[in-house]
């Protein structure tokens, strides 16, 4: 039981750090993949400006749960790794340029349109490795014992491709919320404009996912489609469908905040979709979280410094957000 316990513990951390990463890091990718298209060179300098004191902590989310991940499911470390070896080396390639174009563009002259490509770029490429790992996770992994038995290849599908485009829309309409919030004048009513034709692409693509992934494993489809599971898991997309409505309704009504917590909440459902369509495998489609874990008494260990260690990322990440609160104009940065 105690062990048990102790796992359950260590899905909600390395469940949430992923969660934390996704809206966190979600929303500067998302500017970095609405960059070029940008009405002018000054309201590039105003998208890059409202995330350029946060991007580099929300990162932290993927350290934390890639260690977590490590640390409390070897197992899972240990076949997911090499399942998704390619897309996972691209994202970290992508990720390196993008950071190096936040500190590069600002100091170049000739060189800055270099640079504002790297940091296009960079977001796109990270955006779409990451859809694509999450679709090949989606559609299972081929185990033997304790090791990964596929392919160098086996993510690369149809269904992985496409939840790598659907992510694109995703983040996309996560970063124009957030620049509906953090700006103003010409560069705000063009993020209302482009988050309305994002909004109907997002879900789109989030229906066709919701209806592919069912015939993937028939598992999935019993858990989401027998009796009575139907009844009590039909509120997941009927909230979801609520949701885009009052995202629709507050696009139209000229809101500023609501657009992004409406995004954000859009995104929790669909992370709960998964979790319900998943659990309890931490590797689809056979290995079990209870099987991919450490032992408890490592599970302890590393429960202790997590104590600590998430309560002051938390109070850090909050502290700066609230530091950097007001809109931003210009080269000035807040204000």
């Amino acid at each position: 039981m105690e062990g048990s316990l102790l796992t359950l513990a260590w899905v909600g951390i390395v469940g949430f750090a992923v969660f934390m990463y996704v809206l966190m890091d979600g929303f500067d990718l998302g500017i970095g993949i609405l960059y070029p298209f940008a009405p002018s060179e000054e309201d590039r300098d105003v998208m890059m400006n409202s995330v350029a004191p946060v991007w580099d902590f929300n990162e932290t989310w993927l350290v934390l749960g890639g260690a977590g991940l490590f640390a409390a499911f070897p197992i899972a470390y240990a076949v997911v790794l090499p399942a998704m070896y390619l897309p996972l080396l691209l994202m970290l390639i992508a990720l390196v340029f993008r950071g190096v174009a936040f500190e590069f563009r600002f100091k170049a002259n000739k060189s800055r349109h270099w640079w504002n490509k790297a940091f296009f770029l960079g977001s796109l490429l990270a955006t779409f490795a990451q859809g694509v790992v999450l679709g090949a996770f989606i559609q299972g992994i081929r185990v033997e014992g304790r090791d990964f038995a596929g392919g160098m290849l086996d993510w690369l599908t149809p269904f992985s491709v496409f939840c790598g485009l659907a992510l694109i829309g995703g983040y996309a309409l996560l970063g124009s919320t957030w620049l509906i919030w953090r700006t103003i004048g010409r560069l705000q009513g063009w993020c209302f404009r482009v988050a309305r034709r994002l909004m109907v692409a997002v879900m789109v693509m989030v229906g066709i996912v919701s209806l592919w992934t069912p015939f993937l494993e028939p598992a999935i489809a019993e858990r989401w489609f027998s009796m009575p599971n139907i009844l009590f898991l039909s509120p997941v997309p009927l909230v979801t469908a609520a949701l885009a409505f009052g995202l629709w309704r507050a696009l139209d009504d000229g809101r500023e905040v609501q657009p992004f917590v409406l995004s954000m909440a859009l995104f929790a459902l669909s992370y709960l979709g998964l979790a319900i369509s998943l659990w309890p495998n931490l590797i689809p489609p056979s290995i079990t979280v209870w099987q991919a874990a450490a032992p408890p008494e490592t599970q302890v260990f590393l429960l202790v410094g997590m104590a600590f260690l998430i309560p002051t990322i938390l109070v850090y990440t909050a502290y700066s957000y609230w530091v950097f609160r007001g809109k931003v104009t210009g080269a000035f940065g807040y204000h």
